[in-house]
């Protein structure tokens, strides 16, 4: 393996993002996960960075504004055996990439997504997103915002994520131990990251958010793990109240985590028995300049 080699960090100071990119990197050494089997994927803004400057020598790919989730679909399910780890901007992944991250929860998918949650398009200098609630006027609008908020925790459950935690970008270590969680649950697992811009977000501000945030965690009445079907339904109604909690208090923690729906992989076997024996990623598709793609592995019959 060729040595990793340092990139300097280009973000603004005191930026939330770079506790992300600490948290990232510690829950993969922590997991003792082979850097050759990690892929990082992100999509544009400052959040879409994050490949470039992890410093683990794992593959990396900076793809297209809202098409990260995309993206990393196409790289999972070709190759199974990888992890792969989502980076989304609230602007990029939760406004022109809004329908592809509902249809990842219809899936399913056995990867992880991690949303920068600033309330701003930071890149391009402080435009309100999608999660910047209405009447707020940061320091680059010129009048406050108009548009209702995207509520993502609920947005994720609704659209069928299993694992939907939140976690706050300056309490590293927790957020390290949310994203150890998230990669090591079997199915699609989604992280909101409350990550405070001290460049253009004003009012959402370290001050702001460490005098209200509390950790789930702390409340011995709170589990969020699905046991049995029957307790689907209750598990599920009570995170989507908890998701509605903002103002003087804002939760962060895990809202809900079910590994008893199937998973993409999973689905995709009842079709064709022998994916994951067989995978897209293991065929050879050219030898000395000839095709040599055959499907007749793919589509043998294994059924009982």
């Amino acid at each position: 393996m060729q040595e990793h080699k340092p990139v300097f960090v280009d973000w603004c100071p005191g930026c939330g993002n770079f506790g992300i990119l600490r948290a990232e990197e510690m829950a993969i050494r922590e997991l003792g996960i082979d850097p050759k089997k990690v892929i990082v994927v992100s999509g544009i803004g400052c959040s879409g960075k994050i490949p470039h400057f992890i410093q683990l020598p794992i593959g990396g790919v900076h793809t297209l504004h809202g098409r990260s989730i995309a993206y990393a679909t196409g790289i999972k399910l070709s190759n199974p055996s990888l992890e792969v780890i989502v980076n989304i901007g609230d602007g990029d992944g939760l406004g022109i990439g809004m329908g592809h991250f509902v249809h990842a929860g219809r899936r399913n998918i056995d990867m992880t997504v991690i949303v920068h949650d600033n309330g701003v398009y930071g890149l391009t200098k402080g435009q309100a997103s999608p999660t910047l609630h209405r009447g707020l006027k940061t320091k680059s609008l010129p009048r406050p915002n108009i548009n209702d908020a995207v509520n993502p925790i609920s947005v994720a459950l609704s659209a069928g994520y299993t694992f939907v935690a939140r976690g706050y970008a300056y309490d590293v270590m927790h957020l390290k131990d949310l994203i150890v969680k998230a990669i090591k649950h079997k199915g699609l697992a989604f992280i909101d990251v409350l990550q405070p811009c001290p460049t253009y977000n004003d009012i959402n501000t370290k001050e702001w958010y460490d005098k209200r945030i509390y950790k789930l965690d702390n409340d011995p009445t709170w589990d969020p793990k699905v046991k049995s079907e029957a307790d689907q339904q209750t598990k599920f109604e009570r995170a989507m109240l908890k998701a509605l909690e903002w103002g003087d208090k804002i939760p962060i923690g895990v809202f809900y985590e079910n590994e008893l729906v199937p998973t993409f992989e999973e689905r995709i076997m009842q079709n064709i028995p022998n994916y994951l024996d067989y995978y897209p990623a293991k065929q050879e598709i050219e030898k000395n300049g000839e095709s040599t793609t055959k499907i007749d592995e793919l589509i043998k019959a294994k059924r009982v």
